[in-house]
């Protein structure tokens, strides 16, 4: 935001908080610097782009009319009851927590609603939270479908979109959200599965194309005392339904050898390991392997060997 816009709202809010009758339009024109446009149609767009700032900075900014003189055009005021926060105090963990949460989502699409927070703070007279220079925590979040269901959720609407099963055909999907969770790495959406009539995890990553926002805002509102990461911790973790057979290298893959269900030397390749590691989803899977780089070899199933493959070739993109 450059000063000269600042410095306008800051005038603004001023000139709203300190006025007890509502303002008409004209008399904010008058009264704040930096609306003294050329024409009154420039004026207009430049005052409803300031309103829509305020709110989405948290002033409460009020509408209405306390005199005939405004005719049909609403004033406006800003109630200081409404306007002014109570003393807010961190303790030093509390801040290097807020800090560091603010760090986090630098680089996602919530880095916008980050810096809103701050700026609310700042402005209730707390110091910018600091988070410990030692640490530098990153979420991605570049799947398509993040941004749309987040305001989905957000708003309380319904979401419809087309989503990819590990192994059936894409289906169109009705859902009532409730949050989106990140588990391991992952995104998800959890809500109530409309068709189905049931709660279901969808993970973002498996949606294609576009997702379509539907309903009245507010008409969504999650269950009380839902436990939005247990659902995705079971959604994520089902028994195993299929078993995959890997090869390792000497001394490597004991995340693998752990989980290995049976064991056996490789006839092919001489000191390395054969292992059989249950999975449930060919995805997951070439995550749990593809770390190991070459000292993991998938032999079977096709679909398990296929999934790491694909992996393999987009890193090395």
């Amino acid at each position: 935001m450059s000063a000269k816009k600042t410095e306008r709202l800051l005038n603004l809010v001023i000139c709203l908080l300190a006025t007890r009758r509502y303002l008409s339009v004209q008399e904010i024109r008058t009264a704040v610097p930096g609306y003294d446009q050329d024409t009154e149609e420039a004026f207009r767009r430049m005052f409803e782009r300031d309103k829509d700032e305020l709110r989405e900075l948290g002033i409460p900014l009020e509408t209405g009319t306390d005199s005939a003189a405004h005719d049909d055009e609403p004033g406006y005021r800003i109630a200081r009851r409404d306007y002014e926060l109570p003393e807010i105090t961190l303790e030093p963990d509390e801040a290097a927590a807020l800090g560091l949460a603010a760090r986090l989502w630098q680089s996602a699409p919530l880095a916008g609603a980050t810096g809103s927070a701050l700026l609310k703070l700042r402005a209730a007279g707390v110091d910018s939270p600091s988070a410990p220079a030692a640490l530098e925590p990153r979420v991605g979040a570049s799947e398509p479908a993040f941004a749309q269901c987040l305001a989905a959720v957000r708003d309380g609407r319904s979401l419809v979109f087309t989503h990819r099963t590990a192994g059936g055909p894409p289906q169109e999907r009705h859902v009532d959200p409730w949050g989106v969770v990140s588990w391991r790495g992952r995104w998800y959406v959890v809500g109530h599965d409309v068709d189905r009539d049931a709660p279901r995890v969808f993970r973002l990553s498996r949606i294609a194309g576009a997702v379509q926002i539907t309903g009245e805002p507010g008409s969504v509102v999650p269950p009380p005392g839902v436990d939005l990461r247990g659902w995705v911790a079971r959604s994520a973790e089902d028994e195993p339904r299929a078993t995959a057979r890997v090869s390792l290298r000497p001394g490597a893959g004991w995340e693998l050898r752990r989980a290995a269900t049976a064991t056996a030397p490789d006839p092919h390749r001489e000191g390395w390991t054969l292992v059989d590691v249950g999975f449930s989803d060919p995805g997951r899977f070439a995550d749990r392997v593809t770390g190991y780089g070459a000292d993991a070899v998938v032999l079977t199933p096709p679909e398990a060997r296929e999934a790491v493959v694909a992996r393999l070739q987009g890193l090395a993109s």
